[in-house]
């Protein structure tokens, strides 16, 4: 697989077709973009072009169809991309694949790769898998940003806490919205930096931690890479995966630092919080999707001298690649912030600049607009859902807010990285496994990165999925 994902990368580089064998059907792709789950590339032109041909004479006789297809799709000769490459059964004449994706000369004109079951990794794909939304930042905030390039400040190192503007604009919509009247912020790069950063301050190496399932993958990551030797997983309630606050009372645990990275009920966060000060811990909270509340719910904030709240640009603006979160933080601690600066001066130093100024302007256009773009995931949250009722009657949970859902599998296929697989070589649609996030045999599906049409794509090919592997178990895949 390794091969075919460097051909592909190759492929995206060059602007270049790419012929795929699929079973006994020819199919011609343009690779638009490598997509964001490490599987493969993403394909939005696929055109099936009949039965493939075995036999090598007549790979020229394919050559002149898929250029005839390219002329016509891009208008004229004059608008296509001429340095092309061809492949069949992972050889050149003879020359080795691998030499020659590393070679520099081109030595026929086009591609051809045969794929058998790999090929849905790289074509023809739906992907309800990151924590993502399909939205960009504001037009606006954009078109200010375009002005600063060739400032020389954005070029320097800023101030490791975060550009002055930024953070006072900051301290006001911490104030306003989530009244947190006792906390100092620092901008990071993302709220997974956030997240390292914090980590980092708070545990020593052989330190025990607290998370609840469903948890954030990276989070638990963050923990193991930082030292932290005894990572305790509290269950969430079955019947809504809230955390369960009394894990903490009859386990046996010397927790410093428990992680709380989804919506629940103020209530319950009360409790946690109430738990971990009687036992001199902290409590990190992730406000990441805090503007994500559905069905006439809100999202609250709490504070407190032993709590520290993460927050994110990158789900409520569109702004993943810009990595943008901040840390509001105790102001009363002593030593804290000075902890936090060694950290940040020695990994990021600051975060962007560009990106901290595109954070304010998207700021400055207020939390209606994010509302006005979150209101619309209530229709691909319903198309999920109707795609997994297949798996019956109380199966799947979550959905309240932030953009995820959780589906029990049927007793006979709790493999979740099987099905997952399967799913993704079968029916064309990939999910995540719930043991990556500490529920096994489940399934965890986004329904933020896709555009409603494209989500209800996505939803028929999961719904035909899971009736398929209710009905028949996971059949092989040919």
């Amino acid at each position: 697989m390794g091969s075919y994902v460097k051909l592909a990368k190759r492929a995206v580089e060059t602007e270049m077709p790419i012929m795929v064998q699929v079973g006994d059907m020819l199919r011609v792709v343009w690779v638009n973009y490598l997509d964001d789950t490490g599987i493969g590339p993403r394909s939005e032109k696929c055109l099936v072009l009949g039965p493939g041909l075995g036999f090598p004479f007549l790979m020229f006789l394919y050559a002149v169809i898929l250029y005839c297809i390219k002329y016509y799709i891009n208008g004229g000769i004059e608008n296509m991309e001429h340095r092309t490459y061809f492949f069949r059964n992972k050889d050149l004449f003879g020359a080795d694949l691998k030499d020659f994706l590393h070679s520099k000369e081109v030595v026929y004109p086009f591609i051809a790769l045969e794929m058998e079951e790999i090929c849905w990794q790289l074509i023809d794909l739906f992907h309800v898998v990151q924590g993502v939304v399909y939205w960009q930042p504001p037009k606006q905030a954009l078109n200010k940003v375009k002005e600063l390039v060739w400032e020389p400040s954005i070029s320097r190192y800023g101030a490791d806490e975060g550009i002055p503007e930024l953070r006072e604009a900051l301290m006001q919509k911490l104030r306003k919205e989530n009244k947190l009247v006792n906390s100092s912020v620092m901008v990071t790069a993302g709220a997974n930096q956030a997240f390292v950063n914090i980590v980092l301050t708070l545990c020593d190496a052989g330190d025990s931690v607290v998370m609840f399932a469903p948890y954030y993958f990276n989070a638990y990551m963050a923990f193991q890479m930082t030292g932290v030797t005894n990572i305790l997983v509290g269950p969430g309630n079955p019947e809504t995966l809230h955390p369960d606050a009394a894990f903490l009372l009859i386990s046996d645990w010397l927790a410093r630092t428990l992680s709380e990275a989804k919506p629940v009920p103020k209530v319950v966060t009360v409790r946690i919080s109430d738990l971990c000060r009687e036992a001199g811990s902290w409590l990190i909270v992730d406000n990441t999707y805090e503007y994500f509340m559905y069905d006439g719910l809100k999202h609250t904030c709490i504070e407190g001298d032993h709590i520290v709240n993460i927050f994110s640009f990158s789900k409520a603006y569109g702004m993943m690649g810009w990595r943008v979160g901040y840390i509001a933080y105790p102001s009363g601690v002593e030593g804290f912030q000075t902890q936090l600066l060694k950290i940040q001066d020695n990994i990021p130093i600051c975060a962007s600049i560009l990106s901290q100024h595109l954070a304010l302007y998207s700021l400055e256009m207020g939390p209606e607009w994010v509302t006005k773009q979150v209101k619309d995931l209530v229709k691909n949250r319903d198309l999920i859902l109707e795609a997994l009722s297949p798996l019956g009657e109380g199966a799947v949970k979550g959905g309240e807010g932030a953009i995820y859902l959780w589906a029990k599998l049927p007793e006979q296929d709790v493999d979740d990285d099987k099905v997952v697989r399967w799913l993704a070589m079968r029916h064309g649609v990939v999910v995540i496994p719930g043991g990556a996030c500490g529920c096994p045999g489940h399934l965890r599906i986004s329904f933020g990165g896709l555009t409603e049409n494209d989500c209800k794509a996505a939803a028929d090919r999961l719904k035909r999925g899971m009736e398929d592997l209710v009905n028949n178990g996971m059949v092989e895949w040919r």
